[in-house]
């Protein structure tokens, strides 16, 4: 090897060793990693007062469901639905649940709140005259109810929303049969019952027990038993306003027949009793002073309209449904709203 070849390969071998013993080279600079995100917090499933719950829809919710779940009670649906509007909710949709009534009344800007009360008296195999509605018929009238969601209360809750000022569901109707058919039982209690409807049945005494046609005190007590209400219809049916030339002491003696005697007779075979049907739907200031004198809170005529909760009491309103009435002329009995500008 020639000279010049052995000094360059000491020369790239020292160079070689002085790089490997250099410092290393600084490191690359590098982004900070960026801290981290703060958790984020879940809003939870329910906001909760003492008049409101605010809550999330889960999946296949509705207002049954809600109603169970957030007040233990499925039958408060109405609420939910009245409040919101809608039976049914989207999963996750944010839905306010009113825990106590809101609107007592029932009056908002547009109008108010009615409440339609049926009456019916006798039903047959077939419609005749007025008074007998055939079977097919009623049972029409109760599917429709129940098809176009109204809501049958029994007239205990209707009067005290009246006199307590409690709220009442949107739709809502009361069935009433005067006088005391043996009808009641044999056709109309069954279908009300599958339906999950009640009624009162206004009775008056001379009736009760009178024949093949009329209901028993063993079967008025049975149907009590099964939730249906009974309350008075007076003693004979008789007209109970004061004669033109009938003494007032004379007036004070029958009324204590006509009112007193069925509120006792009630009180003592089925339960209580404080509501009066006025036969024929007649009444006037006079009659009312002795009604209240006897103790009822709530008084029903026959005048064809729908009652909003602030109506006199003893001035209820009754739409009789005949049988020669069509389907649609029954349905003309089912107003539940005054539309009234409220200034």
């Amino acid at each position: 090897m020639s000279l010049t070849r052995l000094l360059a390969l000491a020369v790239v071998t020292m160079l070689a060793v002085a790089c490997a013993t250099a410092a290393p080279p600084p490191p690359e600079p590098t982004t900070a990693a960026p801290p981290p995100a703060p958790a984020v917090e879940r809003a939870p499933e329910v906001f909760e007062s003492d008049r409101w719950i605010v809550t999330v829809a889960r999946a296949g919710d509705t207002a049954e469901s809600l109603a169970q779940r957030h007040l233990g009670d499925a039958g408060k649906a109405w609420m939910i639905e009245d409040y919101a509007g809608k039976q049914t909710f989207a999963e996750g949709q944010e839905i306010v649940i009113p825990k106590k009534d809101w609107n007592v009344a029932g009056v908002t800007p547009s109008g108010y709140a009615l409440v339609p009360i049926l009456t019916y008296h006798n039903i047959g195999l077939e419609s005749k005259g007025r008074m007998v509605l055939g079977v097919k018929k009623f049972e029409e009238h109760m599917r429709y109810l129940r098809a176009e969601g109204y809501r049958v209360l029994s007239l205990r809750r209707f009067i005290e929303a009246m006199t307590m000022r409690r709220q009442l569901p949107r739709k809502s109707v009361v069935i009433t049969f005067d006088d005391g058919y043996k009808s009641f039982r044999q056709y109309v209690a069954p279908l009300l019952k599958e339906l999950g409807f009640t009624a009162t049945l206004f009775v008056y005494l001379d009736y009760v027990g009178g024949g093949r046609n009329a209901l028993s005190w063993q079967d008025l007590k049975e149907l009590a038993a099964d939730g249906f209400d009974v309350q008075a219809h007076s003693k004979t049916h008789g007209d109970l306003r004061r004669g033109a030339r009938e003494p007032e002491a004379q007036y004070a003696q029958r009324m204590e027949r006509e009112l007193g005697q069925p509120l006792s007779r009630l009180r003592q075979h089925i339960g209580p009793a404080d509501a009066l049907a006025y036969p024929y739907g007649y009444w006037d200031e006079n009659l009312l002073r002795q009604v209240r004198q006897h103790g009822y809170v709530a008084g029903f005529t026959v005048r064809r309209q729908a009652n909003p909760v602030f109506v006199a009491p003893l001035q209820i309103n009754r739409s009789q449904i005949y049988g020669e009435m069509t389907l649609d002329e029954f349905i003309r009995n089912l107003n539940v709203f005054h539309a009234e500008e409220i200034k």
